[in-house]
């Protein structure tokens, strides 16, 4: 049998950190009048992480005139690829294990049932790697793109040296790597119940 009882839990895991996640970051303007200054701009962000759409207004520090701005990137492609073969590797999962559990005896009449198994856990394994290394790019450019240093440097008046332009609050990606880590330990476990079971 290529499915194992773990492939189901990494990949709730997996598109659960993915699909569910929402942040922010929060950043201070301060300018030299004061009266200007704008020391909390949030900015918030989720999944499909198609960050071109998420907008947000800034000091110019000229007067009570704000600029519009957005964010960088567009990565819905890979998260949505991502949380897709997720859902469905773990839907599958569950369609295997009732057969496994319920119609064993049918499973093993001849080698049609194990071979089929064999063939679609094989097209998920490479799904999951094919996956596993467009997210784990496409994360690398989230937080590229969402680097509260990265997003000072869209702010025109942060280009003014006498301005003090200042991250007050990042990010927090530690569900985003576990959704990588996840993928790829749902990737190891069909690959290394796919050899035992040749």
């Amino acid at each position: 049998m290529c499915m194992v009882i773990f492939a189901p839990l990494f990949a709730i895991f997996a598109f659960a950190t993915c699909g569910g996640y929402s942040g922010g970051l929060r950043l201070s303007v301060d300018c030299v009048n004061k009266t200007d200054s704008d020391l909390s701009i949030d900015i918030a962000f989720a999944y499909p992480f198609r960050l071109h759409q998420v907008t947000f207004e800034v000091p110019t520090c000229e007067g009570k005139e704000r600029e519009k701005l957005a964010l960088t990137g567009d990565f819905s492609s890979s998260a949505e690829f991502f949380v897709t073969v997720a859902v469905f590797a773990f839907l599958y999962s569950l369609a295997a294990t009732v057969v496994y559990i319920f119609f064993q005896n049918k499973y093993r009449e001849n080698n049609r049932g194990p071979f089929i198994d064999f063939i679609v856990t094989v097209v998920f394994s490479f799904l999951w790697l094919v996956g596993s290394s467009a997210w784990a790019k496409g994360l690398s450019d989230v937080k590229v793109a969402t680097d509260p240093k990265e997003v000072l440097l869209l702010m025109s008046a942060c280009k003014q040296s006498s301005n003090k332009c200042m991250a007050v609050h990042s990010p927090v990606m530690s569900s985003l790597n576990t959704s990588v880590v996840c993928f790829h330990l749902c990737l190891t476990s069909q690959s290394f119940v796919c050899q035992s079971s040749k």
